[in-house]
């Protein structure tokens, strides 16, 4: 096992060397999960959710992949990530599922939520998940208030049937923030810098348990509507037809499939341009794959028609109409369980909306131009393993060319007439979404080490660099991201202990100073400024008492570093909250 580990490290130190002298930049996305959990690679069916006694045995049979699981940073302060993932402890797997949790920390930070499910009969399932946190902010940083509060309810029904399973979920989001990030002005203590919005998201599945031709169906909807009067709508329906096991030559199987997709959305501003979009995407996705033992070649299309229609009320109604092909293909090589080399090709469309850019971005003033972002080609090549069930890695790198790729920068003041009495998002204190098209390189490596029963080491690193063909600068994209994570159990796993490091290298952005004239003010942008690069370590800890009770603690950027991950907007300096769990 020692050789084995020796020879993958090698590996992974020799294609992180080579890719730093040929990338340039990076782009990371995270995706956002409802509890936090270490950064981990971990064996996930693909085509339906992992839980108990499911899926039957006809979609066990169905290829496994390493799926990365990527968690937000825990300590940002901002509303995209003060929902449950920042402070939520994570606890035992083998929890009871009926909790409500309560907790208190500095801050003024107060956290309140809770999951109930009721088994109506045995193939049936209803529950709600409430979860609520909230802040009083920077109260010693800033004379005006940050304080914020988010709130989210969710209800879902789940039934079994002898076809295949289903399930409904409405989940409604209320979040309240302020634009606090005034860096060029000095604004009353009183000022009102409220901003919020509401979203409401019904989205559900039917996954059919045999392969017979369709394999699922899935819908997502949701509308949003903001403080500024901003208004949104989305709506997408997807069926995916599979025909699974059919016979090829000898020992060699071939697996079909075809997903159909129609989205649309509309967005509705009430501020500065007025900015109207819409748009409807229909989408087509052949795919064949054959498979020998674990290994397969699959080979595929995506095929979009994207019809859009944009307008301001200083420009006309502008309508476009493009088809758009997209290349696909995948192969996986296993030399061994320890060495699985893997390479292909793929793109799409990905549709950029109001509600998708707040989740990064909360302090996006309420007037944006949305556009698609078209990925033309992704080239990725990679080695992933699992060395005697103690070590998994995964390694790739990868190149890009992308059509309208989607960045941030800080806007001006929108009016200069020299007076502080003026709107919350006036103050050169929000964000605007821009576009360009370019290239991206990239380079991710994430392994998992388990060198003992109750202990869990992992860590995470990822070089990004975008070469683009306008802009000058590329805003808000480090360079270099690297997350570093342990789990330790004890004490017949009553007492569980977390660790989490997140570094974040420099990232650009432009900025704005004012001088004071009169009657008006004098503005002077800088196109070339640096947010500093910065570690945020973070802690945690619970011990279950009994099957019912748990106490928790939680330490976030301990090292009480007030960086900002987006201009003006400080995080919470070190924080510490400590509750309790109650199970039944």
């Amino acid at each position: 096992m020692n050789k084995n580990i020796k020879i993958v490290t090698l590996v992974l130190v020799g294609i992180s060397q080579f890719s730093l002298a040929q990338i340039k930049e990076e782009r990371l996305i995270l995706d956002r999960k409802r509890e936090p959990e270490v950064k981990k690679i971990e064996k996930k069916k693909t085509s339906v959710e992992s839980e108990k006694n499911y899926p039957p045995k006809e979609k066990e049979q169905e290829p496994v992949e390493y799926k990365i699981t990527n968690v937000p940073m825990v300590s940002d302060f901002k509303t995209s990530t003060i929902e449950g993932e920042d402070i939520s402890p994570k606890f035992n797997t083998d929890s009871q599922r009926n909790y409500f949790q309560v907790g208190y920390g500095n801050y003024s930070k107060f956290l309140a939520d809770g999951n109930i499910s009721h088994q109506l009969d045995k193939n049936t399932e209803v529950g709600i998940d409430v979860h609520g946190i909230t802040t009083n902010g920077l109260e010693k940083e800033y004379d005006w208030s940050s304080k914020q509060s988010d709130f989210n309810v969710a209800a879902f029904i789940t039934s079994n049937t002898e076809k295949g399973k289903a399930n409904i979920t409405a989940d409604l989001g209320n979040h309240n923030y302020n634009y606090y990030g005034i860096y060029a002005l000095q604004p009353a203590s009183d000022v009102d810098l409220k901003q919020s919005y509401n979203e409401l998201k019904i989205n559900g599945y039917y996954d059919f348990f045999k392969n017979n031709w369709i394999n699922d169906i899935r819908f997502k909807s949701s509308i949003l509507a903001d403080h500024f009067d901003a208004k949104e709508t989305s709506g997408e329906a997807q069926i995916n037809f599979s025909k699974y096991d059919l016979p090829f030559l000898y020992q060699e199987k071939i697996n079909a499939d075809l997903g159909v997709k129609l989205a649309t959305q509309k967005s509705q501003f009430e501020l500065l341009n007025k900015s109207e979009s819409q748009y409807l995407i229909f989408a087509m996705t052949p795919k064949v794959s054959f498979y020998k033992g674990n290994s397969y070649l699959a080979i595929g299309s995506d095929f979009s028609f994207i019809n859009g229609k944009n307008a301001d009320k200083n420009t006309p109604e502008a309508k476009t109409n493009n088809f758009r092909w997209f290349p696909f293909a995948e192969v996986l090589y296993e030399a061994t369980e320890q060495y699985k080399f893997y390479a292909g090709i793929d793109g799409g469309v990905k549709m950029n909306s109001y509600s998708s850019l707040l989740q990064e971005n909360p302090f996006l003033v309420s007037d944006v131009v949305l556009k698609p972002t078209e990925t033309k080609y992704h080239f990725y090549l990679g080695l992933k393993g699992d060395v005697d069930q103690t070590f998994k890695y995964d390694v790739n790198a990868g190149f890009s060319e992308l059509r309208n790729a989607q960045f941030f920068k800080a806007n001006d003041l929108f009016d200069y007439v020299n007076t502080l009495n003026r709107s919350a998002y006036n103050f050169a204190n929000t964000f605007s979404a821009i576009y360009d098209d370019g290239t991206l390189s990239e380079v991710k490596g994430s392994v998992q080490y388990f060198p003992l029963q109750n202990l869990v080491l992992d860590a995470e690193l990822h070089f990004m660099q975008f070469k683009l063909d306008h802009l000058n600068e590329v805003y808000y994209k480090p360079v270099v991201q690297t997350t570093i994570g342990a789990k330790y159990s004890l004490l017949d796993r009553k007492l569980n202990l977390g660790f989490k490091g997140v570094f974040v290298s420099e990232r650009s952005t432009n900025s704005f100073s004012v001088v004071t004239t009169f009657p008006e003010f004098s503005i002077q942008e800088k196109t070339k400024e640096s947010l500093p690069s910065y570690l945020d370590v973070n802690l945690n800890a619970d011990y279950k008492i009994n099957k019912n009770f748990t106490v928790f603690v939680m330490g976030n950027n301990l090292l009480n570093k007030k960086y900002e991950h987006y201009l003006g907007y400080k995080v919470l300096g070190a924080q510490v909250l400590g509750g309790l769990r109650i199970a039944f």
